[in-house]
C-alpha cells in the first residue's frame, strides 16, 4: 500500500517571511512523516505564488526536512533557501524495518564519502564514524550518491548496501496529473470544504479500499482551494457530493482524475483552515484500518 501526499507550490502563499514559510512546511512534512506517506509531491501553481517563496523554495525546504539530521550538512551545505532550517520541528521518522529509526534491524539513509578498491565504498549512515561495506552486484553507488543501509547489529557493527529505494518520506516535484495517473495512486482523493462530508459510513467504506489500494490525497493552499486552482466551480463540486458518494465532477479539461471530493472538517469552526491542519484532519482517519 502507498500512500502520496499532494501540495501545490503556492502552500506558502500567505506567509509574511521566510521563517514562517519554512515553519510551516515543517508541520507539512511532520504531518506527512505521523501517517507514514510514502510521497510528499509538490504540484504546480503559479497563479497563486506570490514571487517570493515559490515551488522550488517550497521543494527544497521539504526535502531537507525530510533528510535525516546526520546527512544534511553533507547533502546540503549553506543554501539561502535553508536560512531559517532551525525552525523546522523534528521529523524523528520511523525505520521502516526496526522498532526506531536507530535500532538494530532497521533500514537507513546513508551517502558514499569515497569509492574504493573491490567494489567497496565509505558510507556514512549516522553511526560514530563511516563504515565501509561491499556494493552489491549490479548496483552502482558513486562518491555523494545516497544510498539505503541495512544494520543488523549496532555492537560490532554489522550493516549492508541493499539495492532499495531509500527509507523514509520522498519529496518529488511533477503536475497533477501524472502523480494521479501513477500505477500505484490507490484512491484518489481531492480534500476540500465543497467535497462530500466524511461520514462513519463513508469512512468504512473507504477504509477497506485505502487498505486495499493504497490513497493519494491532494490539498489546496491558502485562500485557493483546490477548486481555483483547477479552475473548476466549487458549486459543480458540491452538486456530485450531494448527489452521488462524492466522486468526481463532471470530466472537464482541468479535472485531472480525482476519484472522490472529500471534506473531513464537516461544520468546520473556523472560517480557515490551514493545510496543515487539513492533512492532520484528513490522514488521521484514512489511516484507520478497516
Amino acid at each position: 500500500m502507498t500512500v502520496s501526499v499532494l501540495v501545490p507550490s503556492s502552500l506558502t502563499r500567505e506567509a509574511e517571511d521566510k521563517r514562517e514559510a519554512t515553519r510551516k512546511l515543517g508541520y507539512v512534512a511532520r504531518a506527512a512523516t505521523i501517517f507514514r506517506a510514502d510521497r510528499l509531491v509538490v504540484f504546480p501553481d503559479r497563479e497563486g505564488e506570490t514571487g517570493r517563496f515559490d515551488g522550488g523554495f517550497v521543494s527544497t525546504v521539504l526535502r531537507y526536512a525530510a533528510t535525516p539530521p546526520y546527512l544534511r550538512k553533507e547533502v546540503w551545505g549553506t543554501r539561502d533557501e535553508l536560512e531559517y532550517a532551525g525552525v523546522l520541528p523534528p521529523l524523528r521518522a520511523a525505520s521502516q524495518t526496526g522498532s526506531e529509526s536507530d535500532g538494530s534491524g532497521s533500514s537507513r539513509q546513508g551517502i558514499v564519502t569515497e569509492v574504493g578498491p573491490d567494489d567497496r565504498v565509505r558510507v556514512n549512515c549516522g553511526l560514530q564514524h563511516p563504515i565501509s561495506l561491499n556494493v552489491p552486484p549490479k548496483m552502482a553507488a558513486g562518491e555523494g550518491e545516497r544510498v539505503t543501509v541495512r544494520i543488523s547489529s549496532r555492537r560490532p557493527v554489522r550493516a549492508k548496501l541493499v539495492d532499495e529505494p531509500l527509507p523514509g518520506l520522498s519529496v518529488e516535484r511533477t503536475d497533477l496529473p501524472a502523480a494521479l495517473g501513477r500505477e500505484d495512486a490507490g484512491v484518489r482523493i481531492a480534500a476540500s470544504r465543497f467535497g462530500a462530508e466524511l461520514t462513519v459510513g463513508r469512512l468504512e467504506t473507504l477504509a477497506g479500499r485505502v487498505d486495499r489500494d493504497g490513497m493519494t490525497v491532494a490539498f489546496g493552499a491558502p485562500e485557493r482551494g483546490l477548486p481555483d486552482i483547477l479552475g473548476i466551480e466549487a458549486s459543480d463540486v458540491t452538486a456530485s457530493a450531494e448527489t452521488g458518494d462524492g466522486g468526481g465532477v463532471e470530466p472537464t479539461d482541468t479535472d485531472p482524475g480525482f476519484d472522490l471530493w472529500l471534506n473531513t472538517v464537516p461544520n468546520q469552526g473556523s472560517e480557515v483552515v490551514r493545510t496543515e491542519e487539513a492533512m492532520f484532519a484528513t490522514l488521521a482517519p484514512l489511516s484507520l484500518r478497516a
